[in-house]
């Protein structure tokens, strides 16, 4: 049995970044949600609930970034970094549960109608406009290659949507009188979100089980694996996301028996790494295939039939 080792997690450098956009953010939080409750705004109070979820978002990225860097160890001999995915999917189920929220008062509001002050609508929204502009460009360079970094950066984005949209009530309803597009702009803001979370839940989830890596087939990979000089077959072969940016395969590889093994495995690695950005390979040489099931192969059942026919 042979193995190959090759690990490459890139380097976080988001910190910096999302500690100012969580010092802006919790600062104008405060302000936000005094204004809605002052101004009877739902469409300012479902932003500032935005606005609740971007800071917690934040938070919680900031401390996934600290706790993915810490090493392996023998209880966690992958390290920290699957943090990161579990704060990408808390932030999910925190934008959800803001979503419904919202939609809930929008009904709420749809059925007893209130005034509503255009004036301070506008500045807040305007100024909560400008806060999340600056987060945006703070994430953006950390977006796509982390999905922590991502949910962090959607949080913020939906919340910029939603200054635009308490942006643009105020202006209706400060020419028209429709104080209903207030509930009508809130209510367009939670059902935006919804779907958007979907995608990241998704996402986040399918790293949780160890799934295969968005746009990666295991059809190619195999087909490109039996390809190499030498190999004659591959089976128990399990591709999955350890984190954003960390993908992992192991494999048993059936060889000729005129191969040597190391050959085999470094044509391996370098094929997955250029082919398939997969940088942490285990590969299993066998000159014979193993027996093995929808378990894997099962070596303890080989050797203990073995020995009952030697008997």
């Amino acid at each position: 049995m042979s193995t190959g080792h090759s690990h490459a997690i890139p380097e976080n450098k988001n910190e910096t970044s999302l500690w100012i956009a969580l010092i802006l953010t919790s600062t104008f939080l405060v302000a936000e949600t005094v204004a809605g409750i002052v101004l009877n705004s739902l469409a300012l109070l479902a932003d500032a609930a935005h606005m609740f979820t971007d800071a917690a978002a934040l938070a919680i990225a900031l401390a996934a970034v600290r706790i993915a860097r810490r090493p392996a160890d023998a209880r966690r001999t992958y390290g920290y970094h699957r943090f990161e995915i579990l704060a990408a999917a808390f932030n999910a189920l925190l934008l959800f549960g803001v979503a419904i929220y919202i939609l809930y008062e929008a009904y709420q509001r749809f059925r007893t109608p209130g005034d509503v002050q255009t004036t301070g609508m506008l500045v807040v929204a305007t100024l909560g406009l400008i806060i999340n502009i600056i987060s945006m460009r703070l994430l953006s360079s950390g977006k796509d290659s982390s999905l922590n970094m991502k949910g962090a950066y959607l949080e913020v984005w939906s919340d910029m949507l939603g200054s635009l949209g308490v942006i643009a009530a105020a202006v209706v309803i400060r020419f028209t009188g429709w104080v209903w597009v207030d509930t009508l702009v809130a209510a367009g803001i939670g059902l935006w979100v919804l779907p958007r979370t979907w995608i990241l839940l998704k996402e986040s989830l399918n790293i949780l089980l160890e799934g295969t890596p968005q746009g990666l087939s295991l059809e190619e990979v195999t087909t490109a694996m039996r390809s190499i000089p030498g190999v004659t077959d591959v089976h128990d072969l399990h591709v999955w996301v350890l984190t954003s940016g960390k993908n992992s395969l192991t494999a048993h590889v059936v060889h000729a028996a005129d191969v040597a093994p190391p050959d085999i495995i470094e044509k391996i690695k370098v094929l997955v790494a250029k082919r398939f950005e997969v940088f942490h390979t285990t590969i299993q040489c066998e000159p014979v295939a193993c027996e093995h099931s929808a378990d894997g192969c099962n070596f303890i059942e080989r050797r203990t039939s073995s020995s009952e026919r030697a008997e």
